[in-house]
């Protein structure tokens, strides 16, 4: 098994990966079979933003904080025994397509979420459409977002959006602050659906669209998508899969 061992700024992380390469050799991303990330959920993340068209699976090991996207530290176990017995997941990012009020257009991807926020003292105030159709004509809030199942437990979570089973083929579009309508706490959509937002009175109501790390300022219009033409397969542990510890996680106290 071909390896690439990728660390972040932490030293600890740096470190462990030197002692890596040494023991179990070291390719380049594009020619490996799994790439190793060492470091917190956004360095994996950062990584598969970085290598979009790499066939590699990824294996995350954290040397972060909150981890939740990566695998504990073992070094007990064979590395490459330890991979060859992991469960995979596959990830498709969402696509943002976003235009600002001055004519510029941008397109990112996001394997958590795309967020529209406020930028300015008031209020955003959003035109939401599904598959060609308006659902909402005006929402009053601070902004909405757009959270895939992977990323249902990151800043969707926080903003009191459903947690998502990763095999639930489902997005969530879930409100931040929301204003007006006051009862609407937002939408579970399929997979397949084109989510149009529309800023209303962008000028004096400035927002900005962020695709993971991707922002755009002054929006008119931002379009989301699921782009099934990427993809990237993480590998976890078998006592550690990310799918029980989504299921898990919604019975948390």
């Amino acid at each position: 098994m071909k390896l690439c061992f990728l660390a972040s700024d932490n030293e600890e992380a740096f470190e462990a990966v030197i002692a890596l390469k040494e023991k179990y050799g070291h390719v380049k991303p594009e020619e490996a079979d799994t790439v190793v990330t060492l470091g917190g959920d956004g360095f994996l993340l950062e990584t598969l933003h970085k290598y979009p068209q790499v066939s590699a699976s990824f294996f995350g090991i954290n040397y972060g904080s909150v981890g939740f996207l990566l695998n504990p530290r073992d070094t007990k176990i064979d590395l490459i025994e330890r991979i060859n017995n992991t469960k995979r997941v596959e990830l498709n990012p969402l696509k943002m397509t976003a235009t600002s009020i001055m004519g510029e257009s941008i397109t990112a991807h996001a394997y958590n979420e795309v967020s529209l926020l406020r930028e300015s003292r008031q209020t955003a105030k959003l035109k939401i459409s599904i598959d060609d159709q308006e659902q909402l004509d005006e929402l009053v809030c601070d902004g909405v977002l757009v959270a895939t199942p992977a990323g249902s437990t990151a800043y969707n979570l926080s903003a009191h959006g459903p947690i998502i089973p990763l095999r639930a083929n489902i997005l969530a579009l879930t409100p931040i602050s929301a204003f007006r309508p006051r009862r609407w706490r937002g939408a579970l959509l399929p997979s397949d659906s084109t989510i149009k937002i529309e800023a209303i009175d962008a000028e004096k109501r400035p927002v900005s669209a962020v695709a993971d790390y991707t922002e755009l300022r002054d929006i008119k219009t931002v379009t989301i998508t699921m782009d099934k033409t990427i993809g990237h397969a993480l590998l976890f542990d078998p006592d550690h899969s990310l799918e029980e510890r989504i299921i898990k996680e919604q019975f948390s106290v």
